[in-house]
């Protein structure tokens, strides 16, 4: 069997080193399962992996693609997974493929019922939001979670998850033509990032104040998301697209008494293990399914347009995902 696989043989510019290239792949062996794979999304992390400053370095040469969904075609012997199981691929296993022969083992089974589209794209922005709505705070139905970044990926799942638990949050964008679209979608307020905040916010939310706050940002905007948080909350990093230090003043720590974490899914995924892994997808898979939880899809691609689909997933102002269709399920 042929398939069509994107590469990179050394770390640089996406556009310059990424190329699909034709391979032959065998047929599975004893616990391995010939995976078609429908469809995969082109997210930041991945750019930064292939640029090599991402948090893990590629051994090269690397298949990239972080996420993404396919189904099972062929079983070899001792397998539990069924031909025309939906599954994500092992962790390290690139996505940007049209069939892979991997260990079942380590294949994440996803809902089946959801479209390609959305199933590709539950793993790393959902999760995230999953995660961090529930790790890091005590939080109430009523309660308000304040964030930068709020038209990204996960900013976008945040307002969603949050509304469907009777949270409210303010949203901290840089365009003005991105409120009417994330009010649409749930928010509860969106302000511009970078504007001194009308003490309103502060007032509307009387005797509780926000508990947690998540940091995509960096620099001065992570520092004016800590400042709106009430005693004792939890500024979370996720992200840092201003590549610009986190500096906190003495008085937030000493008197605030704020809370710096951070949050990265692989390692939570990693140290979690794939049952807790799987257990938060079936947990999200139901808002996706009833259209509660939804990533937006600016373009798609197919596979051999990768240089096309790399160059508008740099652009800033896309309003969704890039997402590649790769063809091995038909």
């Amino acid at each position: 069997m042929t398939a069509q696989v994107a590469r990179f043989e050394r770390t640089g510019p996406p556009r310059e080193v990424v190329r699909v290239e034709t391979v032959e792949i065998g047929p599975p062996g004893p616990g391995q399962v010939v995976v078609a794979m429908e469809a995969a999304p082109i997210n930041p992390a991945d750019l930064n992996y292939i640029s090599g400053t991402y948090g893990v370095r590629p051994q090269l040469p690397a298949v990239p693609g972080l996420e993404g969904c396919g189904r099972v075609v062929e079983a070899g012997p001792g397998v539990k997974l069924a031909v025309g199981d939906r599954v994500r691929l092992p962790e390290g296993e690139g996505t940007w493929r049209s069939h892979a022969v991997v260990e079942a083992g380590g294949c994440l089974p996803l809902p089946g019922e959801l479209a390609a589209e959305q199933a590709a794209m539950i793993y790393v922005n959902p999760l995230t939001a999953w995660r961090m709505l529930h790790d890091f705070a005590d939080l109430k139905p009523g309660d308000w979670v304040v964030q930068n970044a709020a038209n990204s990926g996960v900013g976008r799942c945040v307002v969603q998850l949050a509304k469907a638990r009777g949270l409210r949050t303010l949203n901290l964008v840089r365009r003005a033509e991105l409120i009417p679209e994330l009010l649409a979608m749930g928010a509860d307020r969106v302000e511009i990032d970078g504007l001194e905040l009308p003490r309103k916010w502060q007032e509307s939310w009387g005797d509780r104040p926000p508990k947690l706050g998540l940091n995509a940002v960096g620099g001065d905007s992570a520092l004016r998301v800590a400042g709106l948080l009430g005693r004792a909350g939890t500024l979370v990093t996720y992200g840092a697209m201003s590549k610009q230090a986190l500096k906190v003043p003495n008085g937030l720590l000493i008197f605030n008494d704020l809370r710096l974490r951070g949050f990265w899914l692989t390692a939570w995924a990693k140290t979690s293990g794939m049952e807790t892994v799987a257990g938060a997808l079936r947990e999200v898979a139901p808002l996706a399914a009833s259209g509660a939880l939804q990533v937006p899809v600016a373009a798609t691609y197919g596979l051999e347009a990768i240089s096309e689909a790399l160059a508008h997933a740099e652009q800033e102002a896309r309003g969704g995902k890039i997402l590649l269709r790769l063809g091995g399920a038909g």
